[in-house]
């Protein structure tokens, strides 16, 4: 298909991401200004309020770290704290249905995984175009058995 993209592919939720990341980063300096600023405190105290940044920026870089990569081999998902590869005949189906926060993968051993890296939240527009990818990566990508018909709907 001419409409699918080059594998690799990354599919993340690039606005959130950068929201997210701009956000650390100016908690981060605002808490380390105020640290410096207030004359009253210590050494230690200064130190704590920037670590405290520091682990507020740490936090919301692990929440802005989501993503989704399809390769030949199949696809990573990357979550908040976790990370799992699937051959690409472990995906039945991509779901994003109205008010999904992610998408849901639903896999052959009968469970779903949530695959954060695509999350309608600030861009609802890309990540329906990122489902329908994906989506169309996991139909004709999947192995298929040679006797069952192709073509016919098994609805």
């Amino acid at each position: 298909m001419s409409d699918l993209p080059t594998l690799p592919v990354t599919f993340r939720p690039g606005r959130t991401r950068a929201v997210l990341l701009a956000a650390g980063v100016a908690i981060l300096v605002v808490i380390s200004a105020v640290a410096m600023l207030l004359e009253q405190l210590g050494p230690g105290e200064r130190l704590s309020f920037i670590l405290t940044g520091a682990l507020i920026f740490w936090v919301l870089a692990q929440l802005a770290r989501v993503r989704v990569v399809a390769d030949d081999g199949g696809v990573t998902v990357v979550n908040i704290a976790s990370r799992r590869h699937l051959d690409w005949a472990e995906i039945v189906q991509v779901n994003l249905r109205p008010g999904d926060p992610w998408v849901f993968l639903n896999l052959s051993d009968g469970t779903s995984l949530p695959a954060l890296g695509i999350q309608p939240g600030i861009d609802k527009q890309q990540a329906i175009a990122d489902a329908r990818t994906l989506r169309t990566l996991a139909e004709t990508r999947s192995v298929r058995h040679p006797e069952e018909p192709t073509g016919q709907d098994q609805g």
